[in-house]
């Protein structure tokens, strides 16, 4: 089963960094991920969804499931009180998946105008070596589906000095 991880940064270029090194590192053998988009919000806040065109077809599910999940994230008003049975449907879909109003606030809140966030859906990797690379990105662990302990020591090592 694949494990998502969902960081946000302050900056529009982060994320994009972030993504090259783990695509190097895939190249390395040292994580198998299923998927990586990167979500970018320009100055004048609009949302653009970034993919890798380094996956297959083996990722279109993946990828389409990703893109789904995103769209109605950022196209429902699940931010506040919400109307209408269409954003609560959609608020109910995304809590079976483990995506919670507490991390659509959180997520809206790391979107800030020129910022972006990097969705990652990994098979498996070699923590050690990922970890090693990923020091110094700086960036916030919004989501996982990681261990407690696999995800304390991943926000030790992105909010690292």
């Amino acid at each position: 089963m694949s494990e998502l991880v969902v960081i946000g940064f302050g900056d529009e270029k982060k994320a994009f960094e972030m993504r090259a090194v783990l695509q190097k590192l895939q190249k390395e053998n040292h994580i198998d991920m299923e998927d990586v988009v990167v979500v970018t919000k320009g100055d004048k806040g609009k949302l653009r969804i970034h993919k890798s065109d380094s996956f297959t077809t083996a990722a279109d599910v993946v990828r389409t499931y990703l893109e789904t999940l995103l769209g109605i994230m950022f196209v429902y008003p699940l931010f506040a009180g919400y109307e209408g049975s269409d954003a609560a449907g959609s608020s109910r879909k995304l809590s079976k998946v483990g995506i919670d109003e507490k991390f659509m606030k959180e997520l809206d809140e790391t979107l800030t105008p020129a910022s972006s966030a990097l969705f990652v859906l990994v098979r498996k990797d070699t923590p050690d070596k990922v970890l090693e690379a990923i020091k110094g990105f700086k960036g916030k662990v919004l989501k996982t589906s990681l261990t407690t302990d696999e995800e304390d020591e991943l926000r030790k090592v992105m909010e690292q000095d």
